[in-house]
């Protein structure tokens, strides 16, 4: 049902069945793993009104098992892509893997996958590192950026009565920074990558 994917390493298929509801995958030295791509495999879907929560597990100093929740797979989102090399140093969250005594040693992470109703998955928080950059966190940073600059020139903006004659000076019409900016905001909604052209 599912399937697992580290770059540079083989596709794992065959997750290891913990529980009715739960599957988990082992992460041999995780310690150099940056992303993991949890998706399922297509040939079976999750029960209607059902997904599966996304969990990181690695052992802390004391071997002791530590859960961070990722996020989710379901049948409308099939597969997600998720960063955990920030993760090892923190805390852990409530998880359903808790009663469970999944073997840990000090080198070896593991993926977890509970199966759950869909309106238990949309009250979940999962922790915040975890998202990948994509081109909407590019688009965001960008989207502040103009902002910032925006907002920065217009604190210059003076009326043509209160500005004094200076020729070593040069003076850009407020007009002209708020054009170009409405014009790099639509073609950066259009095409986030249109910079690169």
């Amino acid at each position: 049902m599912f399937g697992c994917l580290v770059a540079g390493r083989l596709v794992q298929a065959v997750p290891q069945q913990v529980a009715e509801d739960k599957f988990v995958f082992d992460l041999p030295d995780y310690e150099n793993i940056n992303h993991v791509v949890v998706f399922m495999l297509g040939t079976i879907p999750f029960p209607e009104g059902m997904g599966g929560s996304v969990y990181f597990c690695y052992p802390d100093q004391s071997g002791m098992a530590v859960w961070q929740l990722l996020g989710f797979v379901t049948n409308e989102k099939p597969s997600a892509i998720f960063k955990i090399s920030g993760l090892k140093s923190g805390k852990g969250s409530q998880h359903p893997f808790g009663a469970m005594n999944l073997p840990q040693t000090p080198t070896v992470a593991q993926i977890g996958i509970s199966v759950e109703l869909l309106e238990n998955l949309a009250q979940q928080t999962p922790v915040a590192s975890a998202a990948v950059s994509s081109v909407d966190s590019f688009t965001e940073f960008t989207q502040k950026m103009l902002d910032n600059f925006y907002n920065f020139a217009s604190s210059f903006a003076v009326t043509q009565a209160q500005m004094t004659p200076n020729p070593s000076e040069a003076f850009i019409p407020a007009n002209v920074v708020l054009k170009w900016y409405e014009n790099f905001q639509r073609r950066l909604t259009q095409n986030p990558l249109f910079w690169k052209t």
